[in-house]
């Protein structure tokens, strides 16, 4: 990672912050439902508990980390999203990948997966239709394998070296 972005493992204490990514991920779909502020909240809460619990059942060794970007005063670093990665031999999978609305636009994406990309031959992650992200992933090479209802499974490769001896 570079010195402007820091991976951190996940801490009890980050649960807080862990619940605004999420909920920035709903917002979108969340602002067309006509539920009041605390129903949405309640909503949100519940989903993302289930997420949290599904990912460390199903990952169990996963690494869980807060990705921190260096202050602009220059006096210690920010929460600028989540990266949740499973790795194999060979290969990672993604399984969450989120920066702050706040902090999008700014290369943090971009930092996350080209680092993710040199670690491993093969990268994946699932993408749901729509998201603003597969522009990002197809730009770093991403290419979609496989439909799975309303997520893509997009991988990236490293490209083969190529044989210079006859």
């Amino acid at each position: 990672m570079s010195d402007a972005l820091h991976l951190r493992p996940i801490a009890e204490a980050d649960m807080p912050l862990l619940l605004r990514i999420y909920a920035s991920t709903r917002a979108a779909e969340l602002a067309a439902v006509p539920w009041d502020e605390a129903a949405k909240a309640a909503f949100v809460q519940m989903q993302f508990q289930a997420q949290h619990q599904h990912y460390r059942q199903q990952y169990a060794d996963g690494q869980f980390c807060v990705a921190e970007a260096q202050r602009a005063d220059g006096q210690g670093r920010v929460a600028v999203g989540r990266l949740y990665v499973w790795r194999r031999p060979g290969a990672l999978h993604i399984v969450e990948i989120t920066v702050l609305p706040e902090f999008r636009q700014r290369g943090y994406g971009t930092q996350l997966l080209q680092a993710l990309q040199r670690e491993a031959g093969v990268v994946s992650i699932h993408v749901e239709h729509g998201n603003p992200a597969l522009s990002l992933y197809r730009r770093l090479g991403f290419q979609k394998v496989r439909e799975n209802g309303m997520h893509d499974l997009m991988e990236w490769r490293a490209a083969e070296p190529t044989n210079t001896q006859e």
